[in-house]
């Protein structure tokens, strides 16, 4: 049914879970799996390098987060695609499953910011509403 899915992924627990889910689907419907964590910068940096610093650090700070998704990954015999990006979650989690020609989004219900989340809106919230395709919440 779904034969490209990708899951977007915080280091949260509520992420592992929705992680969990993503892994039984594509190994029921043998799909293609990819996993994205977004680093976010500032809205506005001052200067270019600031990107550029934020992108060389994002790979490191998700390091675990790749290291335990690539053994669950293993452990249910699914092959997973990591993608890390220095950017803006939503708009970039977003433009990845549009790029990726994505058939099913899976993301957790809530991440690292509950207080950002009462505040302003979810995260997923605003994936479920600007995504082209599915969006799979799992809480």
């Amino acid at each position: 049914m779904f034969s490209k899915i990708l899951h977007a992924n915080d280091g949260s627990e509520h992420a592992f879970h929705a992680l969990a889910l993503a892994l039984t689907v594509a190994k029921q419907n043998s799909s293609e799996l990819h996993m994205v964590s977004v680093e976010e910068i500032d809205y506005m940096p001052e200067f270019i390098e600031e990107v550029r610093e934020e992108t060389g650090t994002a790979a490191r700070r998700f390091h675990k987060v790749l290291q335990r998704a690539r053994a669950m990954a293993e452990d249910s015999h699914v092959k997973l695609d990591t993608h890390v990006i220095a950017g803006h979650p939503v708009r970039d989690i977003v433009e990845l499953a549009k790029e990726l020609k994505v058939e099913l989004l899976v993301i957790g219900a809530t991440g690292h910011s509950a207080l950002y989340e009462r505040l302003i809106g979810s995260r997923a919230d605003r994936i479920v509403q600007l995504a082209h395709c599915p969006v799979l919440v799992v809480k």
